[in-house]
């Protein structure tokens, strides 16, 4: 008997001290999410006095580049403001949760031990009383706490998600006339090798897998995986960041110097008429890029061996388009995603969610409005072309989903919805040497799916925030980033596993670019990284006078990464940094250089260049 009254004094201590820490814990989270609640409420981060300062400086002074970076900046930290704000309130919740369950547990872990074996001796009525009713009103009082805490972080999610969107749009606004869009990517054009198509492994019907599908496909030529990205692709440059996506050029001698002041190896320069931050494709001798503005979108058409604007089909008298085009950010605009070809057509996609296919002389094939993304900087993933497939990545505030659309028609051939939030990121296709895989990745997670039918493979939660850097892969390992949040490169299997994890010099707006053995990454703010693919070892790091928007893209043995300022830092694509040239462009551009045997197109802020010996 007596060893039983030791046991169970024992037990009662032990859950005794268990449930004073948690509860201790859950108050001291409890007074923080509310403090966070009063702090938010009493101080504007956006609107601050020296942002209102800065715009009324820019006004006085719109010529002044170094106050527009600074005014960029400072709009930067704010978004890094935010993500910190929605981590804090989203980890202090879960943090409360488990405090009040472990609290409860205790509780009721003490009450049963007493019912088990109950108290001996005389009790005082009086006192008996007096505790029931403070721990009554301690109970009611603390749950009282818990859920006035819980209710503000619900709040100060919501309200600085709205702060936070309403201002920066509202900031952008102020001096979107003062502010040059700074836009321009680039994508690059071969000197014209084709190689025939490979031929047609099978021709089978095309199958519709969702219920959303609209029709079935015959007689579509499939390519073996092997196959992928086939030849012509390789010659050509489909797609931004090249065939698939991916990052990687195809092609050889390309210069590694020019000169945007006096013309050295500048071929030619051309205007285009609408600005867009959405790259060049490339077909034959054939140039295609966007452009538009809130009340006009276009498509264009250069010869790329002369720079001649061959036509401009305009995108209009779509049904469902929206009268007005949706509020978007200056450094994101409404023709931010890069258009696509296959060499028979062309396609392009706007911030409305109007989708167009051209024929190669500029005729509309089809057009369809695919309701207006929900998006508070503006839609910017871009289209890929997978057999007959058009790729297109939806993934906004309402809806977020990844759908094929015929290519002939503009018909659902597959749409498989998703469970993420918004995502600035592009879709890459890949071979993963058992299939063919579309990649994507938003917030929280890396995806795949089957490029034939839309199935999802695997899911892997690992990111968070505002995602726009697109994944990269190699030698069977997928890499993605973002900014605030981490570096994770997943190793391919029967299941995908995390191979490591890094969490400084993280990027929000380049992707980055990987070898069999090396991974490179650009940050917004300068800085350039070397990491071993397989270990996550940084090799080295440099860190640069301008920032990049631009991806890096591997060519050969090299890497061209282009600055914001159009200065174009080439490197070896090696553990050691060795610099082959820094040729300037002398025009700003915030694009992703493209590629062609012997040269290299840019879309800088207001003009497309071609680069060549």
């Amino acid at each position: 008997m007596k060893n039983d009254k030791q046991l169970f004094k024992v037990n009662i201590q032990l859950w005794n001290g268990i449930a004073i820490t948690s509860a201790i814990f859950s108050f001291i989270i409890c007074f923080l999410i509310i403090a966070n609640f009063l702090q938010i409420n009493r101080l504007d981060p956006i609107n601050t006095e020296v942002i209102n300062n800065l715009v009324e400086r820019l006004s006085q002074n719109p010529n002044d580049e170094a106050l527009k970076i600074e005014i960029r900046e400072i709009d930067l930290l704010a978004r890094k403001a935010y993500f910190t704000n929605q981590w804090q309130i989203r980890t202090g919740g879960y943090l409360l949760l488990i405090g009040v369950i472990i609290f409860v547990v205790a509780m009721q872990m003490i009450n049963s031990a007493k019912n088990i074996v109950p108290e001996i001796g005389e009790k005082d009525d009086n006192n008996l009383y007096l505790q029931k009713t403070a721990r009554k009103w301690i109970s009611i009082g603390g749950a009282g706490l818990v859920v006035i805490a819980l209710f503000f972080a619900f709040l100060t999610h919501n309200k600085l998600g709205e702060t936070f969107t309403n201002a920066v749009i509202a900031e952008k606004t102020l001096i979107e006339e003062d502010i040059q869009e700074e836009a321009n990517i680039i994508q690059y054009q071969n000197e014209n090798p084709f190689e025939e198509p490979p031929e047609a492994a099978t021709e089978e019907k095309s199958e519709t897998t969702e219920t959303n599908s609209q029709e079935s496909v015959n007689d579509v030529v499939k390519y073996s995986i092997a196959d992928y990205p086939t030849a012509e692709m390789k010659a050509n440059y489909p797609a931004f960041r090249g065939a698939g996506g991916n990052g990687v050029a195809y092609h050889k001698n390309i210069p590694v110097n020019w000169d945007g002041t006096s013309g050295e190896n500048i071929l030619w320069k051309s205007p285009v008429p609408l600005h867009g931050y959405n790259s060049p494709v490339i077909w034959g001798n054939k140039l295609f890029i966007s452009g538009a503005n809130a009340t006009q979108k276009q498509v264009y058409c250069y010869d790329r061996n002369t720079g001649k604007l061959l036509w401009t089909a305009n995108v209009d008298n779509i049904a469902g388009s929206p009268a007005t085009a949706p509020a978007v950010t200056n450094d994101t605009g409404h023709s931010a995603p890069t258009v696509t070809t296959d060499g028979k057509k062309v396609f392009a996609i706007f911030s409305t969610g109007d989708i167009i296919a051209l024929d190669m002389n500029g005729k509309r094939v089809w057009a369809k409005n695919l309701g207006v993304p929900q998006n508070h900087y503006g839609y910017s993933s871009s289209l890929y072309v997978y057999e007959d497939k058009l790729i297109v990545q939806y993934d906004h505030r309402t809806a977020s989903k990844v759908m094929a659309l015929s290519v002939n028609s503009g018909e659902v051939v597959w749409s498989t919805d998703r469970k993420g939030k918004i995502s600035w990121a592009s879709p890459i296709i890949v071979n993963t040497g058992n299939q063919v895989e579309i990649l994507l990745v938003t917030d929280p997670f890396v995806a795949s799916y089957n490029a034939n039918t839309g199935k999802e493979l695997w899911r892997f939660d690992c990111l968070y925030g505002e995602v726009g850097p697109s994944l990269a892969y190699a030698n069977g390992i997928i890499f993605a980033t973002n900014e605030y949040a981490s570096l994770v490169a997943l190793k391919l299997g029967e299941k995908p596993e995390k191979l490591w994890e890094q969490f400084d010099y993280l990027s929000d707006v380049p992707s980055p670019v990987a070898t069999d053995k090396y991974l490179f990454l650009a940050t917004s703010y300068g800085v350039v990284v070397c990491h071993d693919a397989t270990t996550g070892e940084v090799f080295w790091e440099k860190e640069f006078d301008n920032g990049f928007y631009s991806s890096p893209i591997l060519v050969e043995d090299k890497i061209y990464l282009l600055d914001i300022q159009g200065t174009m830092h080439i490197f070896k694509a090696d553990k050691e940094y060795v610099s082959l040239g820094e040729p300037k462009l002398e025009e700003k551009a915030y694009s992703t250089p493209a590629f062609a045997i012997g040269r290299v197109y840019i879309r800088a802020d207001k003009n497309l260049y071609c680069i060549g010996k």
